[in-house]
């Protein structure tokens, strides 16, 4: 064992997506395995190494950790990005559950039947614009701060950051009404540990393409 991390999932975003964002923005270096085959994926439930039989499986510190939340919330603890009291950790999960319900609209889009594609994408739009992005650029201008709570770096901050590359590349302008967020973008795009994960050639998953679609329905079928 190497000590690293190791994350089981698909060779794409999903559900696995926001777990390597907030293991790269805490600067940990991680493996990971792809399932490409129903078979690997009925051997994990065989094999007792998902609770729940769904991914993501992530290994850490011993434990064989599923459901996405609680991993996140580990990692977030172990490594300090979830504030300094009660009260600062329960405004970053208000936060994060906010960007969660945006970020499940654009995880069931590449899925969306081709009649349905134009309506989804406009609802992303009208949600990211009318309901979460208003409620980001308040606090940011509010406060005057350079991170949503407390002034430091959270994980809320590093899925504010996901959110809005991954509506970005789908509505290209959606911040041009979001000066703090604007402001926001590029002071994550700037910081070491997210601008290395930025870089091509890193963890980070390309948009979901055809393929991708195609392995999910192939790995998942009932």
């Amino acid at each position: 064992m190497s000590g690293k991390p190791r994350l089981t999932y698909l060779n794409g975003r999903g559900r696995m997506e926001p777990i390597r964002w907030l293991l790269a923005a805490a600067g940990v270096e991680f493996e990971e395995v792809y399932l490409e085959t129903k078979e690997q994926y009925d051997k994990l439930i065989k094999d007792g190494s998902l609770l729940f039989q769904q991914v993501p499986l992530v290994e850490i510190d011993g434990m064989k950790m599923v459901q996405t939340r609680a991993i996140m919330n580990y990692i977030a603890t172990k490594y300090n990005l979830c504030g300094k009291d009660l009260k600062e950790r329960a405004l970053i999960d208000m936060y994060v559950e906010g960007i969660s319900d945006l970020m499940q609209m654009i995880l069931m889009f590449p899925f969306s039947p081709p009649d349905a594609k134009e309506k989804n994408l406009e609802s992303i739009k009208e949600r990211a614009t009318s309901r979460y992005f208003p409620v980001f650029e308040k606090v940011l201008k509010q406060h005057g701060q350079d991170f949503l709570v407390g002034n430091k770096f959270s994980w809320a901050d590093v899925q504010l950051m996901e959110a809005i590359l991954a509506v970005e590349e789908k509505v290209p302008a959606v911040l041009s009404g979001f000066p703090q967020l604007q402001v926001f973008k590029t002071k994550m795009s700037n910081m070491p540990t997210i601008k290395k994960f930025l870089q091509p050639g890193s963890p980070r998953k390309p948009p979901p393409d055809a393929h991708y679609v195609e392995t999910v329905l192939k790995v998942f079928k009932k």
